[in-house]
């Protein structure tokens, strides 16, 4: 048995943790906000998608980015003010157009195992967090797009998924709600959503009852490797300051872990990308009706959907490359709305809570699960737009290293 020491309590963070605990080591939480799951895992687009694994490396993309540019509500905004992380990183991405095949089945592969160790930890502790088993309905509505659709669709199969072209007729089956004509579609029965935030907090209390210890309000100012132990100091609120030592560590911290990384020796390029989302309140009958079960992703203007229970329509959107910025811009929350009052017109949308999280993005649009260079240092992180799809396998493949670790070290 070791000690452990998870910096992060989001999503990956929190599962990271579990992962630990249920191999029987002492973990200790540390987070830098009051409360888990505070950041990205607070309120995303809520969908656990398989079907959304296909890398974003594509030089389609990066022409999609160009033509948006000077578009305030595109889908893909870039600020091109000057910033050498900003400008490596693209190029970086663009360096791996080139591996987006087998990125992508990659990605596919690992999202599918994940769902599977996700269910199960919510069923085994009881975490109640609007789980919904409906699908996930992609829509396209610009036929050419469709068609052109098909080749991402082959490698989504080829990694395992279950995924199958739909008409406009099968749409309308499928989400009766839905208004607005559609060139076709493709739905993914096996896909599901629900509340990350739900989820992570109900996760990290089950972390508490077996053993965990969560230090909150906690500013991460060293981590020190060394003589087989690693230091880590910490200033919490509750108390001036802490040297917290631990057999290893295992950095989850989102965009903060390049940072970290930096201090520690490790290249983790980790770029913000900013996301939006609105959670739109059915507060009565006729939008609880009107809206929509099936989770959906409309491929033209880059929206995805959830319904969380029976009163809540989270939309979400956007990719901003704009570094650290979390302002809440209203020209970008509102292309959200105003999607919603077009395909779902008798919702109301008078109650909109407005939100922005910033995805943890690596150029080659996988996550970092690897050993640092320095002895005891692990890293769970950068899983961009599908940290809450593909968090539980991660979480299991950095908790085996970690046992890989100490084996060998007791050898």
């Amino acid at each position: 048995m070791a000690s452990i020491l998870v910096i992060g309590a989001g999503i990956t963070g929190v599962t990271t943790a579990y992962a630990l605990l249920e191999r029987g080591h002492t973990v200790i939480i540390v987070d830098r906000l009051r409360y888990p799951a505070m950041e990205t895992s607070f309120a995303n687009g809520g969908q656990l998608s398989a079907s959304n694994a296909e890398v974003w490396n594509s030089w389609g993309t990066v022409a999609k980015g160009l033509r948006w540019m000077l578009r305030a509500n595109a889908p893909l905004l870039f600020n091109p003010r000057p910033s050498w992380h900003k400008y490596s990183w693209m190029a970086e991405f663009c360096g791996h157009i080139l591996n987006h095949r087998r990125h992508t089945i990659e990605t596919t592969q690992l999202a599918i195992a994940a769902r599977e160790h996700l269910f199960r930890t919510a069923e085994r502790e009881g975490i109640e967090f609007d789980l919904e088993r409906r699908g996930i309905l992609h829509l396209y509505h610009n036929r050419a797009a469709f068609d052109q659709a098909a080749a991402g669709n082959a490698l989504l199969r080829e990694g395992g998924l279950e995924r199958y072209a739909v008409t406009s007729e099968e749409i309308a089956a499928i989400e009766p709600t839905l208004h607005g004509p559609f060139s076709g579609g493709y739905f993914t029965p096996s896909d599901s959503t629900g509340d990350i935030h739900k989820f992570t907090r109900g996760l990290a209390a089950a972390c508490e009852r077996r053993g965990a210890r969560i230090v909150i309000d906690a500013q991460v100012e060293d981590v020190e490797p060394g003589n087989g132990h690693v230091t880590t100091k910490i200033v919490a609120a509750s108390i001036d300051s802490e040297a917290i030592v631990t057999d290893a560590v295992v950095v989850c911290a989102g965009v903060a872990s390049r940072t970290i990384a930096a201090r520690l020796g490790d290249r983790i390029n980790i770029y913000p990308v900013k996301g939006y989302s609105v959670t739109v309140c059915l507060d009565d009958s006729q939008s609880q009706a009107s809206a929509p079960t099936v989770s959906l992703l409309d491929e033209d203007a880059k929206i995805v959907t959830s319904r969380l229970g029976r009163n809540r329509f989270r939309i979400a959107g956007t990719a901003e490359f704009n570094g650290m910025n979390k302002d809440i811009r209203a020209d970008r929350i509102a292309p959200l709305t105003r999607w919603c009052e077009r395909l779902f017109p008798n919702v109301s949308t008078s109650s909109v809570i407005p939100w922005t999280g910033l995805r943890p993005m690596t150029p080659t649009m996988l996550p970092h699960v690897c050993r640092g260079r320095r002895n005891g240092v692990f890293y769970n992180t950068g899983h961009g737009h599908l940290g809450w799809t593909l968090s539980a396998a991660t979480a299991e493949l950095v908790a085996e290293q970690v046992e890989h670790h100490f084996r060998v070290r007791a050898s």
